[in-house]
């Protein structure tokens, strides 16, 4: 898939590996210059060395002065942005249980990780983008932020949050040139998802099958999967499409798959 990004400046969240990594090698390979951005500082610079004119930046999307400062070095460094990716992301794993036992130092950490984390970096790159007429803003939901699941409270409402936080971005910004998009995928190949469910060892390896079932195609996504979404809604081609949630997930929320 090739998209004409030449002389476009993107800055990806969560980007060391996995689904930011994979988002931001499609873009630089189509022409882009990129800042890979992820809390892990070495994991970023080394994904971005691999992309001429492209770099790596330490960025924790939940410390608003950190977001500020970094947006400021993007736009000291490049002059410009025109693409940001809200990739950046958790989840838990130690704390599957129904709400009235769900810990809220675990809710705090993942509302502000999931979603505060979001309107952080959409409100300083709306800035920049406003000034200079235009540019695209892609949030990384989920499918558990469009129909929930149990034992998953705070991810799924913080997810359902990015989902109605990237249609009010849409209305307010949409008629000045900032077009805001997400994608929410299902189960997705990654290093998180074997340590739950795909590899041998995954806490919850032994309900792999039951995972499956919910999703017509009857396997796992991978990253490029996201990442060829995120190009397609980075697109000058994609300049019509606003406020809108693209769901890459094998039918998983298309019906009700299994035999009642």
């Amino acid at each position: 898939m090739k998209v004409d990004l030449n002389g476009q400046v993107a800055l990806v969240t969560g980007a060391a590996r996995n689904i930011g990594k994979a988002i931001a090698d499609v873009y630089a390979e189509n022409g882009a210059r990129v800042v890979y951005a992820d809390i892990d500082a070495e994991g970023a610079t080394a994904a971005a060395t691999a992309h001429p004119g492209c770099a790596g930046m330490v960025m924790d999307v939940s410390d608003a002065a950190q977001v500020e400062a970094s947006l400021a070095e993007v736009l000291r460094r490049f002059g410009r942005l025109d693409i940001v990716v809200n990739n950046a992301g958790t989840n838990t794993s130690k704390h599957r249980v129904t709400i009235e036992e769900f810990p809220k130092e675990e809710w705090d950490r993942l509302i502000r990780i999931d979603l505060t984390g979001v309107y952080l970096v959409s409100k300083a790159a709306a800035r920049a983008m406003l000034r200079q007429g235009g540019g695209r803003i892609i949030n990384i939901s989920s499918v558990l932020g469009l129909v929930p699941a149990r034992l998953q409270c705070a991810f799924t409402a913080a997810k359902a949050g990015v989902v109605q936080l990237t249609r009010a971005m849409a209305i307010e910004l949409g008629s000045r040139g900032v077009l805001t998009n997400a994608i929410a995928p299902g189960s997705i190949l990654t290093e998180g998802t074997k340590a739950l469910f795909y590899g041998a060892n995954g806490q919850f390896s032994d309900k792999m099958q039951q995972m499956l079932a919910h999703i017509p195609l009857g396997k796992p996504g991978d990253s490029m999967d996201i990442a060829y979404a995120a190009l397609f809604l980075a697109a000058p081609e994609s300049r019509y499409i606003n406020g809108h949630t693209l769901t890459v997930d094998g039918g998983w929320t298309a019906g009700y798959i299994r035999d009642f």
